[in-house]
């Protein structure tokens, strides 16, 4: 059997987010999940997380600079971004980058605040760790906090737009990573335009195929709540992803794939 990563996003954005894939790690349905240090109640949900003493389980920093959250460096850096606008600065050269720096920095402390250690892998909601100007930012505190991390690429992430924009941008974090020593994963998939959610039973074992041993699907569980709501527009999806990979469907199309989780 190939071993696969099936890491969920997004822990501590907010709570119903949080327990769903606390829930899924302890029914052994996920091994990794990475976490958002800007979320509410982040050093008691860190402390849930732990708590559950899963062996092999992986945490990772989700660096954050889009979403619906506060900033850790607020009011130095005011807001968190949009996307589409923080890709044009990024591309336009055109992002103060002494704050995205210090936010970028507060978000490793907290982690190593709460956890007590740093971050197994480091990646970025919305893939922003793989823009350029923010790129090597990342890499930068990576070296310094956590240089024994392995870094998310997502080369071949899949179909539609954003899977080719995101496989396109990871060509130059893998090679940031090869020269500072970084590992990376050999494999990616898990990405999908959201309206398409109610599908996910159909499109999961499609993320697998070809994927090689230790490659990574990410995903987006969660239990929509009211403080979901309030961050995050795009919220049904994750319910009817918490409902595949809770069920009965899910390990058959892992067996059938050849993968294990362990």
């Amino acid at each position: 059997m190939k071993r696969l990563i099936v890491c969920a996003d997004d822990y501590a954005l907010s709570p119903g987010v949080s327990a769903a894939i606390r829930e899924l790690a302890s029914a052994g349905r996920l091994n990794a999940t990475s976490v958002m240090t800007p979320g509410p109640d982040l050093a008691a949900e860190a402390a849930r997380l732990s708590a559950l003493g899963l062996d092999g389980f992986q945490i990772g920093l989700h660096v954050t600079l889009t979403s619906g959250l506060t900033p850790l460096t607020a009011p130095g850096l005011p807001r968190y971004f949009d996307l589409g606008p923080l890709m044009l600065r990024c591309f336009l050269r055109a992002v103060d980058t002494r704050r995205l720096a210090a936010e970028i920095e507060a978000q490793f402390a907290a982690f190593q605040g709460v956890f007590g250690r740093p971050p197994d892998f480091i990646d970025g909601h919305q893939h922003v760790h793989l823009l350029p100007v923010i790129r090597p930012l990342v890499l930068d505190a990576a070296r310094r906090h956590a240089p024994h991390a392995w870094l998310r690429q997502c080369r071949g992430a899949g179909e539609g737009l954003k899977g080719r924009i995101i496989s396109a941008l990871s060509g130059g974090l893998v090679a940031d990573a090869r020269v500072l020593g970084f590992a990376t994963n050999p494999g990616f998939s898990g990405a999908y335009e959201f309206e398409r959610a109610a599908a996910f039973a159909e499109l999961f074992p499609r993320f697998l195929s070809g994927l090689p041993d230790g490659g990574l699907v990410m995903v987006h569980p969660g239990h929509v709540d009211e403080a979901l709501k309030r961050v995050d527009p795009v919220h049904a999806p994750r319910a009817a992803e918490y409902a595949y990979l809770a069920g009965p469907a899910f390990p058959v199309a892992l067996a059938a794939a050849g993968f294990s989780l362990s």
